[in-house]
């Protein structure tokens, strides 16, 4: 790992009323090495902006969530350098698709998250935007 991940925990024991398997925690700490801002990532490609075709919680969050793994990539790292998501969904009622979706992809990293409801995002067809940081070590 990366990063020293303090509190690891995990959604099943967190949200027991809900079906969730995510893998985070409470805080991370980082040292050194350089620092991956990423602007809140939504369901659309990144070459062209076109947004995909769909209006599924969790083919969204997908989409999203290959954004950020495509942009830490491209940065010179990988999903467990990924420190912090803030999660913004349009609807409560997405909360399980969407963090599902987004627990395939950070299996076994634990990065710390926060999630909103918010009452829209900048098109109205997106129901998920994430936006994301990731340390890459020296």
């Amino acid at each position: 790992m990366a990063h020293q991940r303090i509190r690891k925990f995990n959604t099943k024991v967190t949200y027991p009323e809900q079906n969730l398997d995510n893998d985070l925690a409470q805080a991370v700490v980082t040292q050194g090495g350089r620092t991956v801002w990423m602007r809140g990532q939504c369901p659309q490609n990144l070459d062209d902006a076109k947004n995909i075709d769909s209006h599924d919680p969790a083919e969204q969050t997908h989409k999203v969530m290959q954004n950020i793994r495509q942009l830490i990539e491209e940065a010179g790292g990988g999903m467990e350098h990924l420190v912090k998501v803030v999660v913004y969904i349009t609807d409560v009622r997405h909360r399980e698709a969407v963090y599902r979706t987004m627990g395939e992809y950070i299996k076994g990293v634990h990065p710390v998250s926060t999630g909103l409801v918010v009452s829209a995002l900048a098109r109205p067809e997106w129901l998920v935007e994430i936006d994301a940081t990731a340390v890459i070590p020296d």
